[in-house]
């Protein structure tokens, strides 16, 4: 079950990325992300109430959760800092970089997640899971190469570096997650609620220092793609966290499977935003996604 749950999370992982990138075109990075940490903080307000006055209205449904002492609190406050980070980074990538390049490098994280884990948790890769790293890589180069057509250098971009910045930050929440729900065993509901409201109360300190004495230059406009991203990325983390938290469940695994969300995001690139050299990045994303099944075959 706890492949079918990662799955899940990745199909809404692509229509999270593809609300990003319409909230995002022409618009302010740091209100939009503010306003996802604000949507995200009252939609499990609920269950926060519900744990901490001991109300027992979701008790033995997936919406229970429990309170947790200070040192439960402060290591959720890390999740909170590092996965902002990660999110910051990404945001400024996906508004000035196109789907079909950012999914594909998005798409290369259980490379890094797969070399943590062998690092921390004692994983040992296998012939498959280097054949799927070398892959990756391979992949990563010719990417770069169809990139230089739409005037992006993978070197001295920005924007790229901020999207390799906030694949690494992602790599290093998903070991974080596995350390935190499978070693301190911390409630994933528990994770996924409080995380965004430590999250929001970042992102105020953001917001007032970094963008509002540039409001003027850096616009903002409303639009309804934006509660979409809290929507989506909440049911994606819902299922990512019931994931970890089944047994037999393998971080490694589960974050392979979540970047097939590339498939979902790539294709709404195409259809909905017209991007351009769309059959060199085919080549460059199918090797990316072989590169995928290997370490999946590597890891069964």
């Amino acid at each position: 079950m706890w492949v079918v749950a990662a799955f899940v999370s990745a199909f809404l992982l692509g229509l999270y990325d593809v609300a990003k990138k319409r909230s995002l075109s022409s618009n302010a990075v740091v209100p939009v992300l503010l306003l996802n940490t604000l949507f995200a903080s009252l939609l499990f307000l609920p269950v926060i109430l519900d744990a901490e006055l001991s109300l027992g209205l979701f008790a033995g449904t997936p919406l229970e959760s429990a309170r947790g002492d200070i040192g439960d609190h402060l290591l959720v406050i890390l999740k909170a800092f590092i996965t902002l980070s990660s999110w910051l980074f990404g945001y400024y990538a996906i508004k000035h970089l196109p789907l079909t390049i950012v999914g594909p490098v998005n798409a290369t994280r259980p490379v890094v997640v797969l070399l943590g884990a062998t690092l921390l948790f004692g994983e040992r890769l296998n012939l498959w899971q280097w054949g799927g790293v070398v892959l990756t890589v391979v992949s990563l180069y010719l990417l770069s190469r169809s990139s230089r057509r739409e005037s992006i250098d993978f070197v001295r971009s920005r924007y790229v570096w901020a999207l390799f910045a906030a694949m690494l930050l992602g790599a290093v929440s998903g070991l974080y997650d596995k350390y935190i729900i499978a070693v301190h065993s911390l409630s994933p509901l528990f994770v996924q609620s409080w995380f965004g409201v430590y999250q929001l109360a970042m992102m105020s300190v953001v917001m007032l220092v970094v963008w509002y004495p540039r409001r003027a230059v850096e616009r903002f406009s409303w639009r309804w793609s934006i509660p979409l991203i809290t929507l989506f990325v909440s049911a994606a983390d819902y299922f990512y966290y019931h994931a970890l938290d089944m047994e037999g469940s393998m971080i490694a695994v589960v974050s392979m499977i979540r970047r097939s969300s590339v498939i979902v995001t790539f294709v709404c690139g195409v259809l909905l935003f017209g991007e351009r050299n769309i059959g060199s990045k085919v080549v460059d994303l199918v090797l990316i996604l072989i590169g995928m099944a290997l370490l999946a075959i590597g890891s069964l």
